[in-house]
């Protein structure tokens, strides 16, 4: 998956859980900055891509490290838990559900060496695809928006389309003042 699939795909899901915990749970007001949760839906690649493709590039070579790891989102949703416990502030648990979506997006549990590091042994596999950042991000561009890798393609579609929907409501709520 890559940019759009990823924000717009969990903005929707998110949406979806919030909508359905407000019909659940009446009394409480589920308010969500989906602002926070498109970011928290980059997040992983964020931090994996430019640490792991461009600074550890000769060691690791690979984008998808230490944020792409179960033990990272763990570690993210206990500091959202302790935030919110002491301040009532969600913030941090919405970008940790945000975050670990993408893990799911990116079906990281099929690379268990990266998913169970570090109780999977130390190492990262390196990214099959080889070469400088920019000759990655021009691998990786050419498969996201090539029609004859229908997966990635649909979902850049989907969420570019939800992406879109989303920005018109917020930029609606903006100009109408609510």
């Amino acid at each position: 998956m890559f940019i759009f699939g990823h924000i717009g795909i969990t903005l929707a899901i998110v949406y979806l859980i919030a909508y359905s915990l407000d019909r659940l749970l009446p009394e409480k007001s589920f308010r969500i900055d989906y602002r926070l949760v498109a970011f928290g839906s980059l997040l992983p690649d964020m931090i994996d891509k430019p640490l792991g493709r461009i600074v550890l590039a000769e060691t690791i070579g690979s984008g998808r490290i230490f944020a792409h790891t179960l033990l990272f989102g763990i570690l993210l949703a206990f500091a959202g838990y302790f935030l919110f416990r002491r301040t009532e502030d969600s913030k941090l648990l919405v970008l940790a559900g945000a975050s670990f979506f993408h893990l799911l997006e990116d079906q990281v549990w099929k690379s268990p060496k990266v998913f169970f590091w570090p109780f999977s042994g130390l190492n990262f596999p390196r990214d099959q695809i080889s070469g400088n950042f920019f000759e990655y991000l021009a691998v990786v561009f050419s498969h996201a928006y090539n029609p004859a890798y229908t997966g990635v393609f649909t979902s850049e579609i989907i969420g570019f389309c939800i992406t879109a929907l989303f920005a018109g409501s917020y930029a609606r709520t903006k100009i109408s003042g609510n």
